[in-house]
């Protein structure tokens, strides 16, 4: 689960000062520690099981989002930029295990990254932000409506930045060596949302208007958009940047579902100098279209999606968009769906009937739950049993995210966590 991101940085600032050397290596021999223990092959063999479409009993995970409320119960002692940078990941990882302790898998190996760049979509975001860190932004339209896209965006470019990759790497052997064996990493999470991309570009209820009043001009966008991440990815696959995702490359996160963890991938003719998208996870969603209707989603997106996602092994799809109604129609667009995301607003017995057991049921509770006056531990689990009481013919994960507060009492996430671990042991 810990990963290590290295900022931007030149070479005349390599070095990294004693003292915050001697301190990461301390964080890494703890987490060297926590990734050696069999707990972690227990839950990673769960992982398989679950992604092979095994019942076993619900697995659990939470991802915290509060920092901006609870991050004082890290205390930084690191002083260089970097390795305060490093330090805040590595604290962070070390309390999630210790207070948290869900189904997350915690690695034995740790990864530098490929630094990987490229030229971009050339399309600016106009919009209007409150003062609140998780306020709701306006988005000002800089697209008018007659805009040719092949004009507008060029399909990019990918190149590696080979001295921040070397960089990065130099300076992740200095906290690892000796403790844990250091690989490099590449493109190993995907996350398509084109319409959700172009809605910030032309607004919300232009864009709405645009797809019954003039389709085609969407159309030719959607189609413009989808061929630049083709572009994007057969950019990463020739140039050898991609990295496994089903575990051998570290515990990564299907978009907002569970673990990759699986022996379903890679896929057969599987060249390790060569990793193709045939051997990984690939994900998409549109969230925007919450309350757009089957066909319509239909049309804008997942004809769209479709062809990107075809290109992986096996595929997730969805976020935060209620898709009970839709599940018959995504599975006949992308065949190779595993898990399909069932957020707070969905209805669960309709979406349980409709996945059954051929498809992970990715279950995310309201995170409300975490953050009012009073935390009911009671009521999460009287509605947590009723989610898996109505899904008891299906595949489970329960993933809390979003969870922007918690009323700055941290402690509340340990205990939802043990709450919902517990729970889940009566369902396995």
């Amino acid at each position: 689960m810990v990963k290590h991101a290295a900022p931007k940085a030149t070479h005349a600032a390599a070095a990294t000062a004693p003292k915050d050397l001697t301190i990461l290596r301390s964080l890494a021999a703890r987490l060297a520690e926590i990734g050696a223990l069999a707990e972690q092959r227990e839950k990673a063999d769960l992982w398989r099981r679950l992604n092979r479409l095994e019942r076993t009993r619900p697995l659990i995970l939470l991802q915290n989002a509060t920092w901006h409320e609870t991050g004082e119960v890290i205390r930084l002692q690191c002083e260089g930029e970097w390795a305060r940078h490093q330090e805040w990941g590595m604290r962070a990882a070390i309390w999630h295990w210790d207070n948290v302790h869900d189904d997350a898998v915690y690695d034995s190996v740790a990864y530098a990254p490929i630094v990987v760049r490229n030229t971009g979509w050339g399309m600016a975001i106009d919009a209007t932000r409150p003062e609140h860190v998780f306020g709701a932004c306006h988005y000002n339209p800089i697209l008018k409506g007659d805009e040719d896209p092949a004009t507008k965006i060029a399909l990019p470019t990918v190149t590696v930045d080979a001295a921040e990759t070397d960089l990065a790497h130099e300076r992740l052997a200095a906290v690892w060596d000796g403790i844990l064996p250091l690989r490099r990493r590449g493109v190993a999470w995907s996350w398509f949302a084109m319409m959700d991309l172009f809605i910030q570009w032309r607004g919300l209820d232009n864009t709405f208007l645009d797809m019954v009043d003039r389709p085609a001009w969407i159309h030719a966008w959607m189609n413009r958009m989808t061929d630049w991440h083709l572009a994007e990815w057969e950019q990463y696959e020739k140039l050898g940047l991609l990295s496994l995702n089903n575990g051998d490359c570290g515990a990564v996160g299907v978009g907002p579902g569970g673990l990759g963890i699986t022996d379903c991938l890679p896929a057969r003719g599987f060249d390790a100098a060569r990793v193709r998208r045939a051997d990984l996870w690939g994900h998409a969603t549109t969230q925007i279209f919450a309350e757009v209707s089957p066909a319509m989603h239909d049309e804008f997106a997942l004809a769209y999606e479709s062809r990107l996602l075809s290109r992986f092994g096996l595929a997730g799809y969805g976020c935060c968009e209620p898709l009970h109604l839709k599940v018959d129609l995504i599975r006949r667009r992308i065949p190779n769906l595993r898990r399909m995301s069932m957020s707070p607003w969905a209805d669960v017995e309709a979406g349980a009937q409709a996945l059954r057991n051929e498809v992970i049921f990715s279950y995310k509770p309201n995170p409300a739950i975490l953050g009012m006056a009073t935390f009911d531990v009671n009521e999460a689990r009287r509605q947590l049993r009723d989610v898996f009481e109505r899904t008891r013919g299906c595949v489970i994960e329960v993933i809390m995210k979003d969870l922007h507060t918690v009323n700055r009492q941290p402690q509340r996430m340990g205990e939802w966590t043990r709450m919902a671990l517990e729970l889940a042991q009566e369902y396995a």
